[in-house]
């Protein structure tokens, strides 16, 4: 199986696959390189080859992707995303909205 991601961030974007409620803390604590891992994770898909070597992963992973695109991920920007992960923090406070900043929601 090859990837494209880092340890790191392939445990970092299935565990907030499989649990939106990390995705959501990882939007409202503005930890962009985290979330950014997440849509990049879900926009590549699981890697074809574990279904045949690990088919249990495979089916896991599949329905979590599929489970965060119902719930609106594939609304959020990854170029933006990844800007956002470069750019020094902000020192603006944090929203209290649970919903992405406008400027992350792709433009259909």
């Amino acid at each position: 199986m090859t990837s494209n991601f880092s340890r790191n961030e392939e445990l970092v974007a299935r565990s907030c696959l499989a649990d939106p409620d990390l995705l959501a803390q990882a939007i409202l604590d503005k930890r962009w390189s985290d979330v950014a891992a997440t849509v990049a994770f879900a926009e590549a898909d699981a890697p074809v080859d574990l279904a045949s070597t690990d088919p249990g992963l495979y089916r896991e992973i599949r329905e979590n992707i599929t489970r965060f695109y119902l719930r609106g991920g594939g609304s959020l920007n990854l170029q933006k995303l990844r800007a956002l992960s470069n750019s020094p923090p902000s020192s603006h406070p944090s929203p209290s909205s649970h919903s992405p900043p406008s400027s992350l929601i792709t433009d259909h």
